[in-house]
């Protein structure tokens, strides 16, 4: 397979701030430029642009092209599982929402401490190879959102896993939070092919500071900004696969232009891409990527990665942002109404602080 994947979390709309108003006519569009390219993997998952995205992949690819034309991928995620029954209940539903008839790749999906013992105390990890036996899964593994540490522990006790999603990129890579480079690591001395989700970081190493970009072009005037990171990631030994979100033709053929026969980044320039790590650290307030796990289920339905991208923008550039804030909380829960439950910050892959966050947002632009 070419090494760029098809992410299906953030998908062309046809309203603004409404994640499942997902643009069919585009998305197919977009799904047969894909394709045509040689490109073959598709990466969707249950709760996706408000649980619509498995549906979306149906209509604008398992029911226009052959099933052995493509590569499909989905996820089991512990915030859905209360009893054993609802792996079955979900896995089903997935499977009747892609029309598949059967998952490529299937992952247990954001493992960290607290999911972990969800997935083991309902047996996940041998459900998941039933499903391999019974021929409804080519491929298992599961994506991951720790420690280091923590990922030799799962491997470790988990052999059987063929395969690690991982969150890399080079503003990460020597990340306190993320652990981009020592998880990778990890992965490598386990002998486990690699999947790289957030190459991009949530669009935040596409749209970066001017002086980042200035030193980007610099070096090479005709590559885009996005695809210095992709690059970076793709050439990493043991990566077969990296995951971009594309919510619009412009992205998608921007990443088709160089991922076909990738070029990799030689040493040179990933020292110009640590380079910009400085400066574009500098510029983000909230290291949100946009994935949007913390509102599902947010009791006062506050639409947390829009504020936090307003919020960032506005620090960013010294702007209010107000009519912005404004808009984006016609008919939502504004920041300043958030009840500090931390079910945001449970599941948040970023470990953001999120409630602290919210407070700056509210005095920004509610006071």
């Amino acid at each position: 397979m070419e090494k760029l994947g098809f992410g299906l979390m953030r998908l062309p709309t046809v309203l603004n701030n409404e994640k499942k108003a997902i643009d069919i006519e585009e998305l197919k569009n977009m799904v047969d430029t894909f394709l045509e390219n040689g490109f073959t993997y598709f990466d969707t998952a249950w709760m996706y642009c408000e649980f619509e995205s498995e549906k979306a992949i149906k209509t604008a690819l398992v029911d226009r092209h052959p099933r052995d034309s493509f590569k499909l991928a989905t996820k089991l995620h512990a915030a859905f599982l209360k009893t054993k029954e609802d792996r079955d209940i979900i896995f089903n539903k997935q499977l009747e929402k892609t029309g598949a008839g059967y998952f490529d790749y299937y992952l247990i999906h954001d493992i960290e401490k607290e999911f972990y013992t969800i997935f083991e105390d309902l047996d996940c990890f041998n459900w998941l190879m039933n499903k391999k036996k019974a021929g409804l899964v080519k491929n298992i593994g599961f994506s991951f959102h720790d420690s280091p540490e923590f990922l030799d522990k799962v491997l470790t006790e988990h052999p059987e896993m063929e395969f690690v999603q991982l969150q890399i990129n080079y503003l990460d890579w020597e990340s306190n939070s993320i652990q981009s480079r020592k998880c990778y690591e990890v992965a490598r001395k386990h002998n486990k092919p690699i999947i790289v989700m957030e190459p991009v970081k949530g669009g935040t190493l596409a749209n970066m500071p001017k002086e980042a970009v200035e030193l980007f072009k610099k070096y090479h005037s005709d590559w885009s900004v996005p695809s210095w990171a992709i690059r970076f990631s793709a050439g990493l030994d043991g990566v077969f696969m990296v995951l971009s979100g594309m919510s619009n033709m412009a992205q998608l053929t921007d990443n088709i232009s160089y991922m076909k026969g990738i070029k990799p980044l030689s040493q040179e320039e990933k020292e110009v891409a640590f380079k910009a790590v400085d400066i574009i650290k500098n510029s983000i307030t909230v290291p949100c990527t946009g994935c949007s796990y913390c509102t599902d289920g947010c009791p006062a339905n506050i639409p947390i990665p829009k504020y936090f991208e307003i919020y960032n923008e506005a620090k960013r550039y010294n702007g209010s942002q107000k009519e912005n804030y404004k808009t984006a909380s016609d008919n939502k829960g504004k920041a300043g109404e958030c009840i500090g439950c931390g079910q945001c910050e449970s599941v948040c892959p970023q470990h953001i602080e999120i409630i602290e966050h919210l407070k700056g947002v509210a005095k920004l632009f509610e006071a």
